[in-house]
C-alpha cells in the first residue's frame, strides 16, 4: 500500500496542474533535432497517444527557440523548453509560447541572467524547474560534500530556488537526479524533508530499453510508493513513446492512473503461426486511445493466445479471446466462438467488440 502523498504546493504548466493533490503526471522529451518541426510534432503526437502530460524540447541554438513557436500552435501538450548554457535562449522560448521552462542553474550564467528568465517567466505564468544533475553541479559545492553526493544534489537545488524566491517567484519545481538508485532514493527523501515545492522524479541517464526500464521503475516507484513525486519522466535510450509507456504503466501499477487496456497473451513458442505479440501491442495501443476518449467505459479482460492448446482455456476466462491459427485467429466472447478472420482484422474486431457490447 502507498503512503500518503506529500502535500506540495500546486503550480500550472498550461492546462496541466502539478502538485498538492493532482494527478502524478507523465513527461517526455524529444529525440530529434527541434528544428525539424514535422518530426517533432509526429513525436509530440505519439507520445500525446501514449497518455503523456508534458513534452519536453532541448533547445541548444535560438534556431530551435524560434522555431518552438510553430510547434507550440500545433501541439496537444504543453511543451518545456529545456536550456543551458545561455539564459538568452529561456527568453526566446518564452516568446515562442512553451508552457515552462527546465534550468540548470550550474550552468546557466548566474544570478543577472536567472533574473532575466524569471522577469520575463512572470508574466507569462511559466514555472521553471530547477533541474540539478549530478554531472553538471557547482565547483564550491562539490568540494564541500567531496563529490556529487545526495546532499550536494539537494543543497544546489535549494540554492537556486532561494535565487527565485528573491526575484519574488514561485512556480517552481525541482529534480534532483543522478544516475545511480541509491543517490537518487537520498537525493529525493532528503529534498521531500526540506521543501514543499512538487517535485519532478527521474533517473538521469537510466539507460536502454530494459535496463532503464528496471532501474527507473524500481527507483520512482519506490519514491512514489513514499508519497514522494508530483510529476515523472523515464529517462531512456529509447523513444518517447516508450518513455511513456513505462511511466504510465508505473502510475498504474501503483494505483495512481486510471488502469488500461486488461489484455493477457501468450509467450508464444514453435506452434504460433500468427504475430501474437504485435495484435497484442496494437490492441493495447488503439484501446489506450479508446479509454481516453471514453474514460468510464469498462475494461473486459482480453486474451491473445497464439494456438488452440491453451486457447480454448483462455477463451473460457477471457471476456473477448482471439485464438491464433495459420494466419488468422478465431474470436470469442464470453467462452463462445463467434467469427473467424484473418489476422490483418484483429486488432480492429477487438476493439469494435469493447465497443459494441456493454461489459458487466
Amino acid at each position: 500500500m502507498n503512503a500518503p502523498r506529500k502535500v506540495t504546493r500546486r503550480i500550472q504548466l498550461g492546462p496541466v496542474a502539478i502538485g498538492n493533490g493532482a494527478p502524478v503526471s507523465v513527461q517526455t522529451m524529444a529525440k530529434c533535432d527541434g528544428r525539424d518541426t514535422a518530426t517533432l510534432l509526429n513525436q509530440i503526437a505519439a507520445s500525446a497517444e501514449m497518455g503523456c502530460d508534458i513534452f519536453r524540447v532541448a533547445v541548444p541554438d535560438l534556431a530551435t527557440a524560434e522555431a518552438l513557436a510553430e510547434v507550440v500552435k500545433k501541439s496537444p501538450l504543453p511543451l518545456v523548453a529545456d536550456i543551458h548554457f545561455d539564459h538568452r535562449l529561456a527568453l526566446a522560448s518564452l516568446k515562442s509560447g512553451v508552457a515552462g521552462l527546465r534550468i540548470n542553474p550550474g550552468n546557466i550564467g548566474g544570478r543577472d541572467a536567472i533574473r532575466a528568465v524569471v522577469a520575463e517567466a512572470k508574466p507569462c505564468h511559466a514555472p521553471i524547474r530547477i533541474g540539478v544533475n549530478g554531472g553538471s553541479l557547482e565547483k564550491d559545492l562539490l568540494e564541500k560534500h567531496g563529490g556529487a553526493t545526495a546532499e550536494a544534489l539537494v543543497e544546489s537545488a535549494l540554492r537556486h530556488v532561494a535565487l527565485l524566491e528573491a526575484e519574488d517567484f514561485f512556480d517552481i519545481k525541482i529534480s534532483v537526479k543522478a544516475s545511480d538508485i541509491t543517490r537518487t532514493l537520498a537525493a529525493y527523501r532528503l529534498l521531500a524533508e526540506r521543501t514543499d515545492y512538487p517535485l519532478h522524479l527521474g533517473l538521469t541517464e537510466a539507460g536502454t530499453f530494459l535496463a532503464g526500464t528496471m532501474r527507473s521503475t524500481f527507483a520512482l516507484g519506490t519514491l512514489l510508493a513514499e508519497g514522494i513525486g508530483d510529476t515523472i519522466r523515464i529517462s531512456l535510450t529509447d523513444t518517447p513513446e516508450r518513455e511513456v509507456r513505462v511511466g504510465v504503466e508505473l502510475l498504474r501499477m501503483l494505483g495512481l492512473r486510471s488502469p488500461g487496456a486488461s489484455v493477457t497473451s501468450c509467450p508464444t513458442c514453435g506452434r504460433t503461426q500468427v504475430d501474437v505479440r504485435r495484435i497484442a501491442e496494437e490492441i493495447e495501443a488503439r484501446l489506450e486511445k479508446f479509454y481516453r476518449e471514453n474514460p468510464n467505459a469498462p475494461r473486459p479482460h482480453i486474451a491473445v493466445m497464439g494456438c488452440r492448446v491453451n486457447g480454448p482455456g483462455e477463451a473460457r476466462d477471457a471476456d473477448i479471446a482471439l485464438i491464433g491459427g495459420s494466419g488468422r485467429f478465431a474470436l470469442c466472447v464470453k467462452g463462445e466462438n463467434v467469427v473467424a478472420f484473418p489476422e490483418s482484422e484483429a486488432a480492429a474486431r477487438v476493439v469494435d467488440e469493447v465497443r459494441r457490447v456493454q461489459w458487466k
